[in-house]
């Protein structure tokens, strides 16, 4: 019984996908809300049946720590990458980093000065807004937060980081290409110029995929990739705890990146559509994730509304200060979400945006923030302090 729901779980996982992605070339309102977000409102209603076996808890933490290894360098081999986007991820992350301190600044004292251990709170989510959770998990010991307290921003992140992507999905990304007054609409696919968006939700990308020829570029992606994954984990290897993850993805994101420069890695013709669909699978399972019956919003709506004004805010404000360095709206939305989701959802992003070509910038940010998540946590709680 044990084996047979093992296989059902991840049956359901990579199934569910296909019959999402088979949906919306099909139903036009489907194809407008597209794949990502049917896929998140089907994960959240899955997560929330009772009694759901245990077995699938288990699947739902090795998922998304296979599937995001495998995407992110898939991603990357067909991109064509410019030197000259170092001047933009310095621009991206001065905006992410000051956005930040100003709506936590801004948020504790509006909110978070009633909220217990607010200036520690704030410090933890500077880092994990930054960074990501790892970061707030090393803030939590350095700034020696109580348990319950570091328990409680996880809960409330879940909520926060939800409607943030609801946001985002929905309106936020056609909104902020109207308002940078740029199209409002984007091609994943940098060849072909003339692609529409309708166009990419007809069309089906994985057609021919099993021809023989096709079967052995597929073998040379995923030959590939588990190379590169190797290499990145052996690198990472000897840096234990948090750091680890930091290093192989600076590694792994890296290689993908040099491999995209060799001709027969680039004209690999599947590798992005594969990585998109390994983003599908964790997405869904990311979506599951989210326990609705776990969180009291009334006993914490302070803490919960401190970390909802940081995250929006921040937003905002990281809207204006791009656009006044004229950073382009994609570029701006991509670092943000690397920023407040961390990297690894940098790619289910990209996917919704439908914009390859800020993939590498997305994840650099990210990787920064990983960098210097800690350091920026530790000097904001300080200053949080200082103001009561």
């Amino acid at each position: 019984m044990v084996a047979i729901n093992y296989i059902f779980a991840v049956s359901l996982f990579i199934l569910l996908p296909l019959l999402v992605m088979w949906l919306c070339r099909r139903v036009t309102i489907l194809s407008k809300i597209g794949p990502i977000m049917v896929l998140y409102a089907i994960g959240i209603a899955i997560g929330n049946i009772p009694n759901l076996p245990a077995e699938m808890g288990a699947v739902q933490k090795i998922l998304p720590d296979v599937m995001i290894p495998l995407a992110i360098p898939m991603m990357l081999y067909g991109c064509n990458f410019a030197f000259s986007e170092t001047r933009l991820l310095a621009k991206v992350v001065i905006s992410g980093f000051l956005s930040v301190a100003i709506a936590v600044t801004a948020g504790y004292l509006l909110i978070g000065h009633d909220v217990a251990e607010g200036a520690k709170i704030g410090g933890i989510i500077s880092g994990m807004y930054t960074g990501g959770t790892l970061n707030a998990a090393s803030l939590q010991t350095m700034l020696k937060a109580e348990e319950e307290t570091f328990v409680l921003i996880n809960s409330y992140d879940i909520v926060v980081s939800f409607l943030y992507f609801v946001f985002l999905f929905s309106v936020g990304i056609r909104l902020f290409r109207w308002l940078y007054g740029e199209p409002t609409t984007r091609t994943d696919r940098q060849d072909d110029n003339n692609t529409t968006e309708e166009s990419i939700n007809i069309s089906n990308p994985y057609s021919g995929l099993w021809s023989k020829q096709e079967r052995k570029d597929l073998a040379k992606i995923i030959g590939v990739t588990l190379c590169i994954i190797a290499i990145s984990a052996a690198v990472a290897i000897p840096f234990h705890g948090d750091w680890f993850t930091v290093v192989f993805i600076l590694v792994l994101t890296t290689l993908g990146v040099a491999a995209s420069f060799i001709k027969p890695v680039h004209k690999l013709k599947y590798s992005y559509d594969i990585g998109l669909y390994l983003i599908y699978i964790f997405s869904l399972v990311i979506a599951t994730m989210a326990d609705l019956s776990t969180f009291d919003l009334e006993r914490g709506l302070h803490q919960v509304g401190f970390m909802a004004f940081a995250v929006f805010v921040s937003l905002m404000l990281h809207t204006i200060f791009c656009r006044l360095m004229r950073v382009d709206a994609d570029s701006m939305v991509i670092s943000s979400v690397s920023f407040i989701n961390s990297p690894p959802f940098v790619p289910m992003a990209v996917a919704a945006m439908r914009n390859r070509s800020v993939l590498v910038v997305g994840l650099s940010a990210g990787i920064v923030g990983y960098a210097f998540g800690n350091h920026f946590g530790v000097l904001m709680a300080k200053l949080l302090e200082t103001l009561g």
